[in-house]
C-alpha cells in the first residue's frame, strides 16, 4: 500500500458508521466514505465539526454548515516546493482535493526532477485532471504539463491552485475538453508525450451525450492513450476508486497493453527501441490518527519504462 504520511494540513482523526472525521487546515469535516464498514467509538472531536456532510437514501447528499468559510487553503510539502490548494466544498461531499493522492504527486514528483535535473525536458500529459494536484506536483518538478479536464470549473480551480502555489508562469496548457476527443487529435497532431496521468471517473458523460462507464471504457481508452508515449518514455499512472479495478486488474491491463501484444490498437513503437515497462500496483491510503490503521482509498497502476539490455 503507497501511504500518504507526509500531509501537515490533513489527518484523518476517526473513522465510524460509513464516515470519516478529518481535519483539514483548522477545520474539522465529517465525511461519507464507503470503505468504513465498521462501528467505533466517536469520541468529542465528533461532537463539534466545522461542517457534516449527509449522505441521502435517495442518492446525493448535502452539507451541514456550522462555522466553516466559504473558501480557505492547505499546503503541501514537496522537497523544495510548497503546493498550495484553494479548498471549498461543494457537490457530492468534495472539498478540491484527494489527500491520499500525495503519495503519487511525490512518486512523480521525484521521477520527473531525476529526470529534469539531467537536463533531459519532460512532458506531461494530466487526463481527468480535476483540480490539478498532479499537475502541480509535475510542473513543480520542472515539467511541461498539459492539463485537461471537461469541467470549464475544474480547470478554473486548478489555475487558482496554481497561482496560490506560485506556480502561474509555470508551462501549463489548460484545457477544457472531453479527454477522449483530446487524445484522438493528439494522435493526428503527431504530438507526444514522456508521462501520462489519467485519473478517470467511475461514470460520467462528455458533451455531446458520450457515455463513460470506466468498466467498459478504460482499457480501450488506455490502448488509444499510450499511442502518445514518446519514444524516451517516463512513465504511465491509471488512478482508480471503482471497486471492480482492484490494482491487480490495473496491473493485468497496463502490462498487457504497454508490454504485451497491445490488443487491437497494436504494441507500443517503443518496444522495437528496447523499452520495457515496470510495472507496480497497489491501493492508496492514509493513516488515521492514534490508531495504527490505514484507511484505503482507491488503487493506482504505476508504469515506468527502462531500457532493457541488448
Amino acid at each position: 500500500m503507497w501511504i500518504a504520511d507526509n500531509w501537515k494540513d490533513y489527518q484523518v482523526l476517526g473513522t465510524s458508521g460509513g464516515e470519516k472525521l478529518e481535519s483539514w487546515g483548522p477545520y474539522r469535516l465529517i465525511r461519507p466514505d464507503p470503505q468504513v464498514i465498521w462501528t467505533e467509538e466517536k469520541g468529542k472531536a465528533w461532537k463539534k465539526p466545522n461542517a457534516h456532510y449527509h449522505r441521502s437514501e435517495k442518492g446525493g447528499g448535502s452539507w451541514e454548515f456550522f462555522d466553516l468559510p466559504e473558501e480557505w487553503k492547505i499546503g503541501y510539502d514537496l522537497p523544495g516546493k510548497r503546493l498550495t490548494f484553494n479548498l471549498k466544498p461543494f457537490a457530492f461531499k468534495h472539498t478540491g482535493v484527494f489527500p491520499e493522492q500525495a503519495a503519487n504527486w511525490e512518486w512523480s514528483y521525484r521521477l520527473i526532477s531525476e529526470r529534469t535535473a539531467s537536463g533531459r525536458p519532460v512532458k506531461v500529459l494530466n487526463l481527468f485532471a480535476y483540480t490539478g494536484g498532479a499537475t502541480l506536483a509535475a510542473a513543480a518538478a520542472g515539467a511541461a504539463v498539459t492539463h485537461v479536464d471537461a469541467s470549464k470549473g475544474m480547470v478554473a480551480w486548478a489555475k487558482e491552485n496554481a497561482v496560490s502555489s506560485g506556480l502561474e508562469k509555470a508551462p501549463v496548457r489548460w484545457l477544457v475538453d472531453d479527454c477522449r476527443k483530446f487524445v484522438e487529435r493528439e494522435i493526428r497532431r503527431g504530438n507526444h508525450y514522456d508521462a501520462i496521468i489519467m485519473d478517470p471517473p467511475s461514470y460520467g458523460r462528455g458533451p455531446d451525450g458520450e457515455v463513460w462507464k470506466i468498466e467498459t471504457s478504460i482499457w480501450p481508452f488506455v490502448e488509444l492513450t499510450k499511442q502518445l508515449l514518446s519514444d524516451d518514455p517516463l512513465f504511465f499512472l491509471i488512478n482508480s476508486y471503482t471497486t471492480g479495478l482492484q490494482p491487480g486488474v490495473l496491473g493485468y491491463m497496463l502490462d498487457l497493453s504497454l508490454n504485451g501484444d497491445g490488443g487491437a490498437a497494436g504494441p507500443c513503437a517503443f518496444r522495437k527501441s528496447g523499452i520495457h515497462a515496470v510495472i507496480e500496483t497497489g491501493e492508496l491510503g492514509l493513516p488515521v490518527a492514534g490508531t495504527g490503521r490505514i484507511l484505503p482509498e482507491g488503487a493506482a497502476g504505476r508504469a515506468v519504462f527502462t531500457k532493457t539490455q541488448s
